[in-house]
């Protein structure tokens, strides 16, 4: 049975989708090449610096002995029509005189923004924009997030009881969710740019922010808002990854430059100041915070563990994209037990913050529920 445009360009989508973690900050891109209704060669964006996908399948092609000119090429973001750190892929898609794409989005870059499509055209290569368009998006939202908007793709994680408590009224959280749970949150570190907790969590657990016992594709940062800077300065945090930490504190506090400014700047880690909302009182103001991880250190996903006052700030500012909870089969039952979000009061129940359900998992025992938050604020 022949497959139909719909069904090569879902291939090419799925073959984007394994370099996740590893390309970033550029886009995951797959590509397929077709004639007569069967592919004859597939590539995808393996890896930063790496050959693009349309490169990778027009060589996987020629390897299996396939002469691409005349065939149809399906690729799920516009090719490229500049330099970088590769040629650009329009013309290797010209030079391999391929007679027809079809690309589902158009590359939101501003050195691409359909510039790829017009040199294609100029060739004479035929054209189609916008097969299997919300999927592509969908599977590139933190780079569209990050390129258009300049911040990165925030991913808020916590475990809770049934009862939705994140830990007991004395702060123990060990163990909530169950161990494969706790895998996969290991699985996320390693391929994130940043993982963010607040000074509460870094105190009460002196966490590494690491990814243990899972295959490691990007070294992610600890991130730690912390306005006083209470973050100890002989924790794990301090002794194994100072020089890679960034500690988001109040402005005021680091112009004071007391003490423990002294002592973490000695250690070369990265101080920020911010400012306060509303007043001395306030929460800190996170978006230049996430401005920054982009601007300096091509952040395109940031992973927040927690906690709760963390959490309730970066919603509040509009600054999440993706709610991760994991439910274990559990009750708290103590109503003084610490809830997953803090921050604000509500009157009503409709003026509740809504959010979109994407996904539901089993994990064992536990339930994963993933949560898009409505469109961020740039």
């Amino acid at each position: 049975m022949k497959w139909d445009d719909q069904q090569f360009m879902a291939a090419a989508l799925g073959l984007a989708a394994r370099g996740r973690g590893a390309v970033e900050p550029n886009p995951m891109v797959g590509a397929v090449i077709v004639r007569d209704g069967q592919v004859i060669g597939e590539g995808w964006h393996a890896r930063f610096g790496g050959a693009h996908a349309e490169v990778e399948a027009i060589t996987n092609a020629r390897g299996r002995g396939q002469d691409v000119a005349g065939a149809t090429m399906y690729v799920t973001l516009e090719p490229c029509s500049h330099t970088g750190k590769t040629p650009p892929c329009a013309e290797a898609v010209i030079e391999a005189k391929l007679a027809r794409v079809v690309i589902a989005m158009i590359d939101p870059f501003e050195r691409v923004a359909g510039s790829g499509v017009r040199r294609l055209r100029e060739a004479g290569v035929t054209v189609e924009v916008g097969l299997c368009e919300r999927e592509a998006h969908e599977l590139n939202a933190a780079f569209v997030k990050r390129v258009t908007m300049g911040l990165p793709w925030v991913v808020l994680k916590w475990a809770q009881t049934v009862d939705g408590r994140i830990a007991t009224a004395t702060g123990d959280s060990q163990w909530i969710s169950c161990e494969a749970s706790r895998r996969r949150v290991h699985e996320w570190r390693a391929r994130v740019d940043a993982v963010m907790v607040g000074a509460g969590t870094a105190v009460a657990d002196d966490p590494q922010l690491t990814a243990r016992d899972v295959a490691v594709h990007r070294l992610a940062r600890p991130v730690v808002v912390d306005p006083n800077l209470r973050t100890p300065t002989t924790g794990r945090l301090a002794t194994a990854s100072a020089k890679r930490l960034t500690l988001a504190v109040d402005e005021a506090v680091l112009a004071a430059g007391g003490e423990a400014v002294q002592q973490w700047q000695a250690k070369g880690t990265s101080l920020v100041g911010l400012p306060r909302l509303d007043g001395n009182e306030g929460m800190l103001d996170l978006r230049p915070l996430l401005r920054g991880l982009v601007e300096q250190h091509d952040a395109t996903n940031v992973l927040v563990e927690g906690g709760a006052g963390l959490a309730g700030a970066l919603l509040s500012q509009g600054l999440v994209d993706q709610v991760l909870a994991f439910v274990a089969p559990k009750v708290a039952g103590d109503a003084s037990a610490l809830g997953a979000v803090r921050g604000w009061t509500l009157g009503r129940m409709a003026d509740a913050l809504p959010l979109r359900l994407h996904d539901v998992e089993r994990i064992e025992e536990d339930v994963l529920l993933d949560y898009r938050v409505g469109e961020a604020r740039g």
